[in-house]
């Protein structure tokens, strides 16, 4: 794992973003198509508004997965990540191969079967992930399950990652935050040839500091980054404060 350390989130998103951008038309070039994860959530903000900057990438030959979605939640929520994505991402941008989103409003088994499928037939090329204040990858919340082949499961939300998402402004209480979420597993991240981990903020510290140096351990989800062979993970001031 690669690890950079920036004075704020905007030099860090512009990183993050450049080197994503960078493997996004490396992989165009080599076999015409580049399939991409994108991460949600306020620490993405810079680093996906960095990328919609980038006018060399022909985002007509990029296929989009997310990472994770609330079960039961209608796209116009706020706290949406499909609602985010549209937003933020695909209507900032020409028209992708295709956006493949999750939708939590159904049978979430049956989605998770349909994603499955899907991501099955289209190798990552570039994951743009985060990494939560309990340390958790996508919402694998600790101890997360290392093992689980099926690229999409259902998981159970921990008391501290309902919290964050209050904490950050997309509910008004803990009781609105759902307790369930289709979360890519942690395996299908895994498979992703390269990782553009961005984290920014002080309240991330501790967990920046548990995944990147202890040992690897599903109670620290996102430690498993430490053994991804192309992993580079960015930094602020705050973030990496306790390293």
């Amino acid at each position: 794992m690669n690890i950079e350390i920036f004075p704020d989130r905007e030099s860090l998103g512009a990183h993050a973003s450049a080197q994503g951008a960078a493997w996004i038309k490396e992989a165009i070039s080599q076999k015409n198509e580049a399939n991409v994860i994108l991460a949600t959530g306020a620490s993405q903000f810079e680093t996906l508004q960095a990328l919609i900057q980038d006018k060399d990438i022909d985002w007509s030959k990029v296929r989009m997965f997310h990472l994770d979605e609330y079960i039961g939640m209608p796209i116009t929520h706020k706290a949406s990540f499909r609602k985010y994505l549209t937003e933020r991402f695909l209507e900032q941008v020409p028209p992708l191969k295709e956006a493949v989103l999750i939708n939590g409003e159904g049978d979430a088994k049956q989605e998770c079967e349909r994603l499955g499928e899907i991501i099955k037939k289209f190798p990552i090329d570039v994951a743009f992930v985060g990494i939560g204040e309990n340390g958790h990858l996508a919402f694998n919340d600790p101890p997360a399950d290392f093992e689980v082949e099926d690229p999409y499961i259902v998981v159970d939300l921990d008391l501290q990652c309902r919290q964050q998402q209050m904490g950050e402004g997309w509910f008004n209480s803990l009781d609105e935050v759902p307790k369930q979420a289709i979360s890519m597993s942690i395996k299908q991240i895994m498979k992703s040839k390269h990782i553009i981990c961005a984290v920014p903020d002080e309240r991330k510290a501790q967990a920046v500091k548990n995944c990147l140096t202890l040992a690897v351990s599903n109670l620290y989800p996102s430690s498993i980054l430490q053994e991804h062979a192309s992993c580079n993970c960015y930094l602020d001031r705050g973030s990496a404060s306790l390293l």
